[in-house]
């Protein structure tokens, strides 16, 4: 297996002449170069015993051996063997690390690594070998669990390993504690640098590493299904963040006990999240809710991380305890329409910007607007108090003074938030999805079903498409005969119409069919690609048939009720109308003393024409 891995090549010794001062005297002197290929000779790497065991891989306590021409050093590393590969897929690995390999060693907050190699058929990333980490402090504290000083303390290196190993373009997805290990000097690095996201695309070919990118208890809701409910994004790691906080501030492990097919059930379904314990200060306390929203757009940055756990850190006293901002829980500002401070805060304004009035998330635009569109004139306020802007809208002759969050930012046509298409498709994912970053240089992230992380493009690379929202009827296109996800039908066969009920990141929409009834267990939300629906209204439906059989979209009960309603109706009608066929007969007929003249003159009629016979 190692002789069939391209080894990254090896820059070769070299001689010089060292001038010291006689020129008569020079010395020879051979150089080895520092290392700038992460590739290790499998020789080198002696391994001792196994020190640990993750969701994918062992690891290992081994010794390196580096040698050059004037020097032997012997290094005792910890060697991370991840699980087996398919064999054409270890140097896809082996091609990324090496991308990645010098950019990592510059980061002070990342573990240090010495490269990697195969070993026994395995990648073997060798790094630096630490005595501890955070999880075993907290194994080795009363209750399992850490001081507050000490959780803002490390919280905060961590949040400065997070930013800068996010600057190179990676992303952790395996936070916990026994990852985050301690140096020498009691400062915290990550000892997981993205072995997960630099698996990305490389299928396993083992069924639990299958499961998911990360450990159940820490994964945020998209990492479980990143092409179907991601996009995966720096906001990803902020969900293993909080339920990394949580856990060494309560000595208990976010589900505990659960399989992961509960965690999955628990986080991804019902939308439920980690406790969160009380008693912290309030700053703590709100930005620790914030990593769980299930939206992550709406979950903080890891900056407001790092900003929030330093300037606590001044609040606390020895014992524990801490000052500043008192014992009233921080109220999350209010904005309305599905919004978070911490959505409204990734975005800072500025003179010149075209700005209109703030869509609401996931929901109708409101017909009038307060701002169509403008230009930001002026700003007026500061971060810590609710900010103005000056936005000169044309055909208005004075400036309005306008919230800041209550506008959005449009660049080259586009704002966060609106629902884009590609304009060259491709089939290996959804060309329409949602804009989640527009850079003023018309650099853009979209998120596309299909994707496990964020597409990044130009502006010019896109154009609007027909926006979604919570609430609105779909039903699959007439030119889509087998759709990326299962539809139901109606009696008929024909596909039936659903609402709307939730739109995740990537613009994969969940809809739920309440004109259908279902007994038991029988599934009726199902999941639908944006680019294969289309809307439903009475405006859409054509003629009279059509518009009912929209109205039995709203509820199951529409129909039988309809059924009712008629056969009551048929019924009332039947009544009635015997009601006056009776009565009509009851007018039309002679009374009885007329009946009876009337019979004894027959009687008489054929007494005497009897007589007359005989």
């Amino acid at each position: 297996m190692p002789q069939q891995i391209k080894a990254p090549k090896q820059v070769p010794s070299f001689e010089y002449e060292l001038f010291e001062g006689d020129p008569d005297l020079l010395r020879t002197v051979v150089a080895t170069p520092t290392q700038t290929a992460p590739w290790i000779d499998p020789s080198s790497l002696k391994l001792k015993h196994r020190i640990g065991r993750g969701p994918f891989g062992d690891i290992w306590l081994a010794t390196h051996h580096q040698s050059g021409f004037d020097f032997q050093e012997y290094h005792e590393v910890a060697v991370k063997m991840l699980h087996p590969l398919k064999q054409e897929h270890m140097q896809k690995f082996i091609d990324k690390f090496e991308k990645l390999f010098l950019k990592c060693r510059e980061l002070p907050g990342v573990c240090w690594l010495h490269g990697v190699s195969v070993v026994n058929g395995k990648i073997s990333i060798a790094m630096r070998f630490y005595e501890g980490s955070v999880g075993d402090q907290m194994a080795q504290s009363k209750g399992g669990k850490l001081s507050l000083p000490d959780v803002l303390r490390y919280g905060s290196q961590l949040a400065k390993g997070l930013i800068q190993l996010h600057s190179i373009g990676l992303l952790v997805l395996n936070m916990k504690p026994s990852n985050f290990l301690i140096s020498d000097h009691d400062q915290l690095v990550l000892g997981d640098f993205g072995i997960p996201y630099l698996l990305l695309g490389i299928p396993f070919s083992d069924s639990d590493m299958a499961l998911g990118l990360g450990t159940p208890n820490y994964m945020a809701p998209e990492q479980w299904d990143p092409e179907v409910r991601g996009p995966l994004s720096l906001e990803t790691d902020v969900w293993g963040f909080g339920c990394s906080v949580v856990e060494m501030l309560t000595g208990v492990q976010p589900w505990f006990g659960k399989s992961s097919e509960e965690i999955y059930h628990s986080v991804v379904v019902r939308k439920e999240k980690p406790h969160v314990p009380s008693g912290l200060p309030p700053a703590v306390e709100h930005v620790i809710n914030g990593c769980f929203e299930y939206d992550l757009r709406n979950r903080p940055l890891v900056s407001d991380l790092l900003l929030v756990f330093e300037s606590s850190q001044n609040a606390i006293h020895g014992d524990g305890g801490w000052v500043g901002l008192g014992s009233r829980p921080i109220k999350e500002k209010s904005v309305g329409n599905g919004y978070t401070t911490w959505y409204l805060s990734k975005d800072h304004l500025q003179v010149g910007d075209t700005v209109r009035s703030r869509s609401p998330l996931n929901a109708r635009r409101p017909h009038t607007v307060d701002v169509r569109e403008g230009t930001i004139v002026g700003l007026d306020g500061d971060a810590d108090k609710n900010s103005f802007a000056l936005v000169k809208v044309p055909g208005m002759h004075n400036a309005l003074r306008v919230q800041e969050s209550t506008l959005e930012r449009v660049t080259f046509g586009f704002a966060v938030g609106d629902w884009v298409r590609l304009k060259q498709e491709t089939n290996s994912h959804s060309p329409v999805g949602i804009l989640h970053a527009v850079q003023r240089d018309g650099a853009v992230s979209v998120g596309f079903l299909g994707l496990e992380t964020l597409w990044v493009g130009k502006a010019y690379q896109l154009q609007m498409a027909e926006p979604y929202y919570v609430g609105q009827f779909v039903r699959l296109k007439p030119n889509v005969v087998t759709p990326r996800f299962e539809w139901p039908r109606k009696s008929g066969g024909t596909w039936c119409s659903g609402r709307i009920s939730e739109i995740l990141p990537n613009g994969c929409l969940v809809v739920e069919f309440p004109g259908r009834f279902v007994l038991g267990n029988e599934p009726n939300r199902f999941l639908a690609d944006p680019n294969e629906v289309e809307s439903v209204s009475f405006d859409t439906c054509p003629g009279i048939v059509e518009k009912y059989h929209h109205v039995e979209d709203f509820h199951w009960a529409v129909r039988p009720l309809a059924i009712a309603f008629g056969l009551f109706t048929a019924m009332k009608l039947t009544i009635l109308m015997g009601r006056g066929i009776s009565a009509r007969l009851k007018k039309n007929r002679p009374n009885s003393q007329d009946s009876g003249d009337r019979k004894s003159g027959w009687r008489r009629i054929f007494r005497d024409a009897s007589s007359t016979t005989k």
